[in-house]
């Protein structure tokens, strides 16, 4: 089973509680959500395997370490996935980015895909999807699945705020792949948003609402 993990750091929840505030426009969600995802970086890549080399300082030669394995890729879900990126590829500036793109039918809740574009050697990477909101599930699930109809077998699901719903959802579907949060909510009201969550991200970071 795949771990899930809340990242309950004091700077995390500080932001986080900014991030939720209705009053917080656009530009300060936008930066705050970029800040909180370098710092759940520092945790979702904490296992990655390193090897050692050879480095020369001005003083003397050394063993040194260096992040070994497989490559990155990030995989955001649009829209509001974006606002994650910018952070990731400030840790891991080599990564490269692949898109996958779903809405969510407004009557059946189920996520529909109008794009997916992805690095050719995805399956020979760890990929980092990015989903601010793991509401129902049903968004991550589905692009977890094209990811593994890809070959892709290093899978981890980076959050921001999630509910038990969508939690135990990506679970079900894909016991094997971590799940990383700031936050785990109540519930999904009626309209499967989570309570008290923050909104609509996409809405929030891009001024659209």
């Amino acid at each position: 089973m795949g771990e899930f993990h809340v990242i309950d750091h004091p700077l995390i929840q500080h932001k986080l509680s900014i991030m939720r505030d209705h009053r917080t426009g656009p530009k300060d969600f936008r930066q705050l959500l970029e800040e909180i995802t370098i710092l759940m970086g520092y945790e979702i890549t904490r296992d990655f395997p390193l090897e050692d080399y050879e480095v020369i300082t001005p003083m003397a030669k050394m063993t040194a370490k260096r992040i070994a394995g497989r490559k990155v890729a990030i995989v955001p879900i649009l829209r509001a996935g974006l606002g994650m990126v910018d952070g990731l590829l400030n840790l891991i500036p080599v990564a490269k980015v692949g898109h996958i793109g779903l809405y969510r039918d407004p009557v059946t809740h189920e996520p529909k895909t109008y794009y997916c574009k992805l690095p050719s050697d995805i399956e020979r990477r760890s990929v980092i999807v990015c989903d601010p909101m793991l509401a129902t599930g049903g968004s991550s699930s589905d692009a977890i699945t094209k990811l593994k109809e890809k070959g892709v077998t290093d899978i981890r699901l980076l959050c921001l705020v999630s509910a038990p719903e969508g939690v135990k959802k990506v679970q079900t579907d894909h016991p094997d792949v971590d799940i990383f949060t700031a936050a785990l909510d109540e519930k999904l009201d009626e309209r499967c948003y989570i309570i008290p969550g923050l909104g609509d991200a996409g809405d929030r970071l891009f001024g659209t609402k």
